[in-house]
């Protein structure tokens, strides 16, 4: 974001927009998903009949490029999905169950701390010490911790949210779409499910790591390439950051 405040308010000017109420949802890697949950309860309880989710990260703002167990990792992008309405009598909902999960104890494995003083205002008398910017430091992440999290956690949430489906098994997913972090958590995640690799999406090799921007941007290009049809089954997971998790199983329409 280019605002401490987030960049919601900025995406509704810049589309002349100005009944649309926004707000921003941090939830790192797991944002978008977080936010296609969220989008649909709004939906649901009839409050909005329309919902532009957007998932986007700039992390080469944020990596030291001088430490290759980082910099190499991260991209910048951007991907957005519109929600709408549908009567429930004739279609249904689309969005066919969903799990989230959290672990606040795992933040130490990946972050991007506060850096700068807590109380700028009693930070010595001078000027020159209250009045610096406050900034955030650059990504930390313990890598090995991260991913042995990641391939327990991302199978979890995935089949808990199937569990609480009318699917039958997870055998019934047409598609898996997971946040592209690293090719070893995706296919490790895979063979856990017993989801065949040619089932999984995949296009890490082309932006690495786009942290909430990557799960739209690797849907969007498969529905583009013929691969994702309408009625298929979806399932996407995020995981990251916070450490957070989240599934949402859904049919493409």
């Amino acid at each position: 974001s280019d605002d401490l405040f987030g960049s919601a308010c900025s995406v509704q000017a810049a589309l002349g927009a100005p009944q649309a109420a926004c707000f921003d949802l941090t939830s790192a890697c797991s944002g978008f998903v977080v936010g296609l949950i969220t989008g649909a309860q709004y939906i649901r309880s009839g409050a909005y009949g329309k919902i532009l989710v957007v998932g986007a990260d700039a992390l080469s703002r944020f990596v030291d490029w001088t430490d290759r167990n980082t910099c190499i990792l991260f991209g910048d992008g951007c991907g957005a999905c519109v929600l709408g309405a549908q009567d429930p009598s004739e279609f249904g909902c689309n969005l066919l169950s969903f799990h989230i999960e959290s672990d606040g104890t795992g933040r130490k494995h990946l972050n991007a701390g506060f850096s700068g003083f807590g109380d700028k205002s009693s930070v010595g008398t001078g000027a020159e010490e209250r009045g610096k910017e406050g900034s955030y430091a650059n990504i930390c992440m313990s890598g090995q911790d991260v991913f042995k999290w990641a391939v327990r956690a991302v199978p979890s949430v995935v089949q808990k949210a199937v569990e609480s489906s009318d699917l039958s098994t997870v055998g019934d997913i047409d598609w898996l779409v997971l946040h592209q972090a690293n090719t070893r958590i995706l296919e490790s995640a895979a063979q856990r499910l017993g989801i065949p690799s040619e089932k999984v999406i995949s296009n890490i090799d082309k932006y690495g790591n786009t942290s909430a921007a990557s799960v739209p941007l690797a849907l969007d290009e498969a529905v583009k390439s013929g691969q994702i049809k309408k009625g298929d089954v979806i399932a996407t997971a995020g995981f990251g950051a916070g450490l957070t998790a989240a599934s949402a199983v859904f049919l493409w329409d």
